[in-house]
């Protein structure tokens, strides 16, 4: 059973949202507000979400930057051009204007999760409060998105799929060669080095460990 998360504050929108999806079959879960919707994200991942815009809290534009690699689907009395092209170029899969036919977005809610399990729901990759997305190659720890460049994401990668056992130096050069060409030995522990840093400026400690004279792993306590 597919669940569907509405994010409205709007009581009687999302209440008629609720009964219609379930009468299709379909789960539901609540958010009334944009930080309301953050927390429940970072807690569960639903297959797909409406979400309205004028929200308490949080708006829905900055909620839709906290959500990567599920279906959104943009519910609003906006109905300016220019502010549904810079949602749709924001990440949401479509946008559908206020008033709505309910057949109409039922019809939509089908083809984006249809088109989405097409396409294969993106392996993230976690390790405490590491999450890496390698459809989307965007990090985060602690909810929070992180920069890297090609070779630091192809190195957190290989040692997130790897997280319990030593990565050889050797290893990782031939291994991440497949995401990245310009890593070389010499430059290997700089790009690392890199890489610790901005996780540790990010999540407040170290999260690869050096194995002296082997290579590198996750670290653990």
């Amino acid at each position: 059973m597919k669940n569907i998360l509405i994010i409205d504050d709007d009581l009687h929108i999302g209440n008629m949202l609720e009964e219609t999806l379930k009468n299709e079959k379909y789960s539901v879960s609540r958010a009334y507000s944009g930080t309301e919707a953050v927390f429940v994200l970072s807690q569960s991942r639903p297959d797909l979400i409406l979400l309205d815009l004028m929200l308490p809290g949080l708006s829905g534009e900055e909620v839709l930057t906290h959500i990567k690699g599920i279906p959104v689907i943009v519910m609003s009395a906006k109905a300016d051009i220019d502010n549904k092209v810079e949602l749709l170029l924001g990440g949401a899969v479509d946008y559908v204007t206020k008033p709505f036919n309910t057949k109409e977005l039922l019809a939509r809610i089908a083809v984006h999760l249809r088109t989405f399990d097409t396409l294969g729901k993106s392996e993230v990759l976690t390790f405490e409060e590491i999450s890496l997305d390698t459809n989307t190659h965007i990090a985060s720890v602690k909810n929070e998105e992180i920069k890297l460049t090609r070779t630091e994401y192809a190195i957190l990668k290989l040692l997130l799929q790897n997280q319990t056992q030593v990565v050889a130096k050797s290893q990782l050069l031939d291994r991440i060669s497949e995401d990245t060409p310009d890593c070389t030995e010499s430059s290997l522990k700089t790009h690392i080095s890199n890489l610790r840093k901005k996780l540790r400026d990010a999540g407040g400690k170290d999260y690869i460990e050096a194995i002296w004279g082997i290579g590198f792993k996750m670290k653990t306590e």
